[in-house]
């Protein structure tokens, strides 16, 4: 893995940390492509069952790097306007198909400032904790930009299309508690317990059956863009699978004996 990404591994829980901290972790191709291989391989990683994604230093992430839109020395940000197009689908508009395409549930400790980019970085994951010392902008406008990451398609989908709206038009800074009454993170707590939140968080998901995690959220984010008929198609296929697995047998069984259970990830 990149030294731009550091990967620890607790158990069945992975904390994933942007580590470029002299930038406020800016989404660099070093970083980017970090991230893509850590999250194309996580659905193949029977053994992990939740991962928690967070930022080294005071920043969570800051988005792009301001430095290469005014020297022009990144792709997307020279040449021809076909040529950026293709340069953002190659880059980083890779990264919200890839948490897309995640089966395993991301909490984001948010322990800084999640700017732009770095703000829709959150947005893709599942569950979103922020520190006190977290603030959140969707800060395009403010470099003339759009959000060419997919922030117009994830925000409103997080926090509804007026605030999302308001959040993308002002550029204005938000705090964490109007985060949290906004539902963009679900927990605001003291800087020096984020991570444990988050880890209590990834624990609680973590403690069930591993098949069953993944078809959960499998579930409710393709159900989200389906009609309901279609929704209760996929609930049923889905339950007819995790009803196969020794795991659900075990879970109704020691639920019965009163017992804590223990899974196998059959």
């Amino acid at each position: 893995m990149s030294e731009a990404l550091l990967i620890e591994r607790r158990g069945s829980i992975a904390i994933a940390t942007l580590n470029l901290p002299q930038t406020r972790n800016a989404l660099s191709d070093a970083l980017i492509s970090g991230l893509l291989a850590f999250l194309r391989g996580a659905n193949a990683d029977e053994g992990l069952s939740c991962i928690v994604l967070t930022g080294a230093g005071d920043g969570f992430c800051s988005g792009g790097n301001v430095k290469e839109m005014v020297d022009r020395s990144h792709p997307m940000y020279a040449g021809s306007a076909f040529d950026m197009a293709e340069a953002y689908r190659s880059n980083i508009q890779q990264l919200p198909l890839a948490f897309d395409a995640l089966d395993v549930p991301v909490v984001a400790a948010v322990n800084g400032m999640a700017i732009g980019a770095g703000c829709d970085l959150t947005c893709m994951c599942d569950i979103r904790v922020a520190s006190t010392k977290a603030r959140f902008a969707e800060s395009f406008l403010r470099v003339g930009l759009v959000s060419g990451d997919g922030g117009a398609w994830l925000l409103p989908r997080t926090i509804g299309l007026p605030r999302a709206m308001e959040m993308a038009l002002t550029g204005r800074m938000i705090e964490p508690e109007l985060a949290e009454s906004w539902g963009l993170v679900t927990h605001v707590v003291r800087a020096e317990n984020l991570m444990d939140k988050a880890l209590e968080i990834a624990a609680e998901i973590a403690a069930f059956p591993p098949k069953s995690i993944r078809l959960n959220k499998r579930l409710m984010k393709r159900s989200a863009d389906m009609a309901l008929r279609d929704a209760l198609d996929l609930a049923a296929s889905y339950q007819a699978i995790v009803q196969n697995t020794a795991d659900q047998r075990e879970a109704v069984t020691a639920l019965v004996e009163k017992r804590k259970p223990v899974f196998t990830g059959k």
